[in-house]
């Protein structure tokens, strides 16, 4: 890598991923030049921090982004659909956490420690997308038992914090639980059913086949980012009312016997994860108490699936507004800057 310095616009800049966008940009250690904080008009002029200083939000409607080199997108799929390629036709590299380009065949969809040489296919249309937060930290922790055995289905149930949702959602847990705990009736404007002190199996919109957009998001990333479609994955999504931090129950089954031994080798030697795997009160990960504020895909409760020969069960959390969003998309423009740019 040269000496060249980086101009980066972060879109979506008061957003929750958005301002820990600029928070992570501002720890680790990137070649960078101007950085441009960029929301909706209504936004503009206000400040965001980045490190220790303040900067000023700009109009993304009015951004010329021909000034910039790297463009991290989380506005939203409407905003991302619009402003996006137009960003990419002005030679500005998009790395986009929204939806809207998951699903495209020529996009690359990337979890760095996945599969990071899919970066490279950027050059089709100038557009990287960011898996979803739940799918990423479940492909961290089954990309190295997927490369040793082989990982032939997933029954997968997940704890899915708010933030998950934005800040409103993250507003109206903090309501209604302290309505509830003063004995005030609770209003519900975000979800559908009271969040506080309950748990709604429902995320996203529900599909014809019964399961919701939140879980078949599960089913069609996990075979474009492993390159697999043989894989069978069968997933519940489930929102609690947990601030940060989403939890995932994986149920594994692999093409050959893997012990727990070895599964806990070959997880403890993989990038980015931390295994906390002890037999004693407290001897696991939680989204609360290691997840939250972090970086690493913490992994747990390994153990040989009772029920199935080749069965393997663990306990992942992970900070999905870090690790499955805002730091996920800084290591995508890390491989993009180390190795194409």
């Amino acid at each position: 890598m040269s000496d060249r310095k980086f101009n980066v616009a972060v879109v979506g800049a008061t957003g929750a991923v958005g301002e820990t966008l600029l928070s992570i940009l501002a720890e680790r250690d990137l070649p960078l030049g101007q950085v441009h904080a960029l929301a909706s008009e209504r936004s503009a002029g206000s400040t965001v921090s980045f490190g220790n200083r303040e900067l000023i939000v700009e109009d993304l409607a009015q951004f010329d982004f021909s000034q910039v080199d790297i463009g991290l997108f989380s506005p939203g799929a409407s905003v991302s659909k619009e402003y996006a390629p137009k960003a990419a036709a002005a030679g500005c590299v998009v790395i986009d956490n929204t939806s809207q380009f998951r699903y495209h065949p020529e996009i690359p969809l990337v979890v760095p420690e996945v599969n990071p040489d899919a970066v490279g296919d950027y050059e089709r249309h100038g557009i990287i997308a960011n898996p979803n937060c739940s799918t990423i930290q479940m492909l961290v922790a089954l990309k190295p038992l997927h490369d040793a055995v082989g990982v032939e289905r997933v029954n997968v149930a997940t704890y899915q914090a708010v933030s998950g949702t934005g800040k409103d959602a993250i507003e109206e847990l903090a309501h209604q639980t302290a309505s509830l705990l003063n004995g005030r009736p609770v209003e519900c404007k975000v979800y559908p059913k009271q969040i506080a002190f309950n748990a709604l199996p429902h995320i996203d919109v529900f599909q014809d086949n019964g399961y919701t957009k939140e879980e078949m998001k599960m089913v069609w990333e996990t075979r474009k980012i492993m390159g697999d479609d043989s894989i069978q994955m069968n997933p519940t999504a489930v929102r609690i009312p947990v601030f940060y931090g989403h939890s995932e129950a994986l149920h594994i089954e692999t093409r050959e016997k893997l012990t727990v031994e070895r599964a806990r080798e070959l997880l403890a030697a993989a990038p980015g994860i931390e295994v906390l795997d002890r037999h004693e009160d407290g001897g696991y990960p939680t989204a609360v108490t290691e997840s939250s504020g972090t970086d690493a895909v913490y992994v747990g409760r390994i153990r040989e699936d009772i029920s199935h020969p080749r069965g393997l069960d663990m306990w992942v959390v992970a900070d999905n507004v870090r690790k499955g969003a805002a730091l996920n998309t800084i290591q995508i423009a890390e491989v993009l800057i180390r190795d194409y740019l």
